[in-house]
């Protein structure tokens, strides 16, 4: 199935322009050599390879760091394929559109030297356009992220299908209560944007790469974690997920299986991997099942505003 990927094309888009003139996407990473015959099929392999590597050559990156960078390196060189769709901004608050239409190739002492080539097809999408969610996503911090779970929003823009219903059937599945999704959507901007004013931020902070907080929306294997977060003293790890509205157990499961990736493939030996979970409302559902996962923390959050006779 055709996926769909947002891939920035230098810092700030600093070789946007370069990119779209000479049909291609590329990335750097500080690895200076053609990787045509190590491109394993899943980027675990990858990663075990070349993160020791990514580590020797920068020594003050972090290992959460070297793997999302060498993810993201493996995500444009393999895991992007033929007729996949990249949305790429142009640096002035638009996204151009193409299609991926060839293999890895290295362009050595050139920008961005490990490129695929890319059929821009003259479409330009405005961020404007689309929705808060869609925007979340492109927004996300990296290089390469993936936003096929946008799939039919694109195609609505792109002009080549009306909105699916598939989504929202997909979605009502998993949601049990609508009102509690519609009041939280918005939650994850404002808890990141006031992270030290919360409980949270007593222990734990965003985590940053290169002063980037790459802690938002951080895409893994196993889905993409709400926020990642690291203790003040960096000796453990917090994977928080909000619940949305969503059952209790779908949302026990989905934290749970990001604590395990992210015990397995980027903590450090000596950093343990906690959870936290928040909602809108108490949840005895919620808590009967954390009793059992202790390292899992269950959080409400509460809104309130007040008018003032200006």
């Amino acid at each position: 199935m055709k996926q769909y990927f947002r891939i920035m094309l230098g810092k700030k888009s600093a070789h946007a322009a370069e990119c779209f003139e000479g049909g291609f996407v590329g990335a750097d990473f500080g690895i200076d050599q053609d990787l045509t015959q190590h491109l394993p099929e899943d980027w675990r392999s990858f990663n075990k390879q070349w993160v020791p590597a990514y580590l020797a050559r920068f020594p003050d990156k972090t290992r959460i760091g070297a793997g999302l960078a060498c993810g993201m390196l493996w995500t444009i060189c393999r895991g992007v394929r033929p007729g996949d769709v990249v949305l790429a901004p142009d640096g002035s608050g638009n996204y151009r559109v193409g299609e991926v239409d060839g293999e890895y190739y290295f362009a050595p002492g050139q920008v961005l030297p490990h490129r695929r080539k890319v059929h821009w097809n003259g479409t330009v999408v405005p961020r404007s356009a689309m929705s808060d969610a869609l925007r979340r996503s492109t927004g996300s911090i990296g290089t390469a992220c993936d936003v096929s779970r946008h799939r039919d929003e694109i195609e609505s823009l792109l002009g080549n299908a009306a909105p699916s219903s598939v989504g929202s059937a997909m979605l009502a599945q998993d949601v049990e209560d609508p009102l509690a999704f519609a009041m939280e959507k918005h939650l994850e901007d404002f808890l990141v944007e006031n992270w030290q004013q919360t409980i949270l931020g007593k222990d734990w902070d965003i985590f940053e790469e290169d002063g980037e907080p790459v802690g938002q929306q951080y895409a893994t294997d196993a889905g993409t974690i709400d926020v990642l977060a690291i203790s003040k003293d960096r000796k453990r790890l917090l994977v928080v997920e909000l619940k949305r509205g969503r059952a209790s157990d779908t949302v026990v499961g989905q934290v749970l299986r990001y604590i395990g990736y992210v015990r397995e493939q980027i903590a450090e030996n000596e950093q343990d991997v906690e959870g936290a979970i928040i909602a809108l409302d108490d949840d005895q559902r919620m808590r009967w099942a954390l009793l059992a996962v202790p390292s899992v923390s269950f959080y409400r959050y509460q809104v309130s505003f007040k008018l003032t006779k200006a």
